[in-house]
């Protein structure tokens, strides 16, 4: 019947399988974790520290549209992965750094305190895999021709 058109089929080859599924997986059971710890914390704990609970709401909404730029793939959704694994990785390294200058602001850990040490450090690496892995597929697309893309 013939080949579907050049749009339908770029709705991300590179999270069809491989290193690219196994990113949006991650980005999506940490959108889960951090959104499920934030809505029970808000909920029930919040006048014990707030600052950390809307952190770790703020995380997992980060996460969640990582997970929706990963997965959408093409042009666009690169540069919705790209911009929210930079606020990530910033997310990380600010809210790590004063985490443990000054513990007393975060009576309770937010996703990013201490760079991720609450859940193996994940948190500081993922963001680092996921611009790696969109530069690489940038470097991919405009190998193939599809024009040129400042994600990369």
């Amino acid at each position: 019947m013939g080949r579907p058109a050049r749009e339908a089929t770029s709705a991300a080859p590179g999270t069809t399988r491989g290193p690219g599924r196994v990113l949006v997986a991650l980005y999506g059971v940490f959108a889960l974790a951090a959104g499920a710890r934030a809505a029970v914390q808000l909920s029930t704990q919040f006048d014990e520290a707030p600052l950390a609970y809307l952190l770790s709401a703020v995380a997992a909404v980060v996460y969640v549209i990582a997970t929706i730029g990963l997965a959408r793939g093409g042009r666009g959704g690169r540069r919705t992965a790209v911009v929210s694994c930079s606020i990530e990785l910033a997310g990380v390294l600010v809210v790590g750094t004063l985490s443990l200058l000054d513990p007393a602001a975060f009576p309770d850990a937010t996703v990013w305190s201490g760079y991720g040490q609450g859940y193996g450090y994940v948190p500081l690496l993922l963001p680092v895999l996921g611009l790696l892995w969109l530069r690489h597929q940038s470097r991919l697309a405009q190998a193939q021709g599809d024009g040129p893309d400042r994600t990369g």
